[in-house]
């Protein structure tokens, strides 16, 4: 256990008992997560192929990226992503973080990872069980911050692999996305997590999603 005794420190209190215990609504959640993703797939199905289409018609190489990531109870998982970048420059292990007008990312990945739409292919990821709608955003293993380890930044970072990560979270709600550079924009992304995980309940759920929503059709805020 520990505890927050300044801001600085970069601790907050949490125990492993208080992950989620609240059992019937973990249950429902994972039925909208089901529900919700294959809903998505199908719904979305001519935006998915028309984009794998242009991505193969801009530049050499596959439709998704596949990267590695950090799951519940910290199980690694393949994550699908539209690919965004050359094939020859993408980085598998997330180590080289993508920074604004990156010369990796492509012309048409520009627009994807403006708008979030290569996330999309996560929907698979929630259906089988990797991923949920909402939750921590899943970090790559040895996630860096502000150019240190995440975990030895933040401690109690692993808390927030007591939950399925997800799709969206309480901290992109807030705001908080885009690169780890900076420290303490770094450090209140954990927190948040950390929050949710404490505080999760289906209602909670709702309003992140609604306030994603909101966002992304004010124009997201992706690079």
């Amino acid at each position: 256990m520990r505890k927050m005794r300044g801001a600085e420190e970069s601790n907050f209190y949490i125990n492993p008992a208080d992950a989620p215990t609240k059992a019937g609504q973990l249950a429902v959640k994972r039925m909208m997560d089901i529900v919700g993703s294959f809903a998505g797939i199908v719904l979305l199905a001519p935006l998915l192929l028309l984009v794998a289409a242009l991505i193969k018609l801009e530049s050499r190489g596959p439709v998704f990226f596949r990267q590695i990531r950090t799951g519940l109870n910290d199980v690694p998982f393949e994550i699908l992503k539209f690919r965004s970048m050359y094939t020859e420059q993408c980085d598998h292990s997330g180590v080289a973080q993508t920074t604004d007008n990156d010369p990796r990312i492509t012309r048409l990945g520009k627009i994807l990872r403006k708008t979030n739409l290569d996330e999309i292919p996560q929907l698979w990821n929630v259906l089988i069980g990797d991923m949920s709608l909402v939750g921590p955003r899943p970090h790559v293993p040895d996630m860096l911050a502000a150019g240190r380890n995440y975990s030895d930044l933040v401690q109690g970072y692993e808390y927030r692999h007591l939950m399925r990560p997800g799709l969206t979270g309480l901290a992109q709600a807030r705001g908080l996305r885009g690169p780890t550079t900076h420290r303490w924009l770094a450090i209140r992304r954990i927190v948040c997590d950390v929050e949710y995980i404490r505080n999760f309940s289906l209602i909670l759920d709702i309003k992140i999603v609604i306030r994603t929503i909101i966002s992304e059709l004010r124009g997201g805020t992706g690079f």
